[in-house]
């Protein structure tokens, strides 16, 4: 599946063990994981955990977590990739995290923008799903900087953080 993709300040590639440190300290983050399906983590074991279930739903090509790293400082700063994939309709969700030190600098939309390149042009892929929670004013701001489109809000969708809560759907057509 993808190894590494780049884009003009980013360096996208496959979860390595190395990670983890720098993992934990976004993923341990509660501003980062607020809107996640988990808790922030405690210890970087829990990282490590994280990237090896990771790695091995890209294996059974269920899905896919790259890292993204800076170019220019070559700093980790947070990853990006495909939930899930639904092969039969060429549909895939996408999902990205960045640290909170650099929200606000395009990087979300920079990777993500690559991404739903990567799916069209390789993959095959026709539909890009963004599932978001209404609350996440930023994330709503990517996908719409990216032309998703708004498909509506599923009602107590996921649980997570033991409750209930609802999801809004974007999606993206080739």
């Amino acid at each position: 599946m993808i190894e590494q993709i780049y884009t003009k300040r980013l360096y996208l590639r496959k979860m390595k063990m190395a990670d983890s440190n720098s993992l934990f300290n976004i993923w341990s983050d509660p501003d980062v994981t607020k809107f996640m399906n988990i808790t922030n983590f405690t210890h970087e074991e829990q990282a490590k955990e994280m990237i090896d279930f990771i790695n091995q739903l890209a294996t059974e090509h269920k899905a896919i977590r790259l890292t993204i790293i800076e170019k220019e400082s070559n700093e980790i700063i947070g990853s990006c990739g495909f939930n899930s994939f639904d092969v039969e309709n060429a549909t895939a969700e996408i999902g990205y995290d960045l640290a909170k030190a650099y929200w606000g600098n395009g990087y979300a939309p920079e990777c993500i923008s690559a991404l739903v390149d990567y799916a069209f042009t390789t993959l095959n892929i026709n539909k890009i799903e963004a599932k978001v929670e209404p609350g996440n004013i930023n994330s709503i701001k990517v996908v719409e900087k990216l032309h998703f489109s708004f498909e509506g809000t599923r009602q107590e969708y996921d649980e997570s953080k033991d409750s209930f809560y609802d999801i809004n759907v974007y999606s993206l057509l080739k």
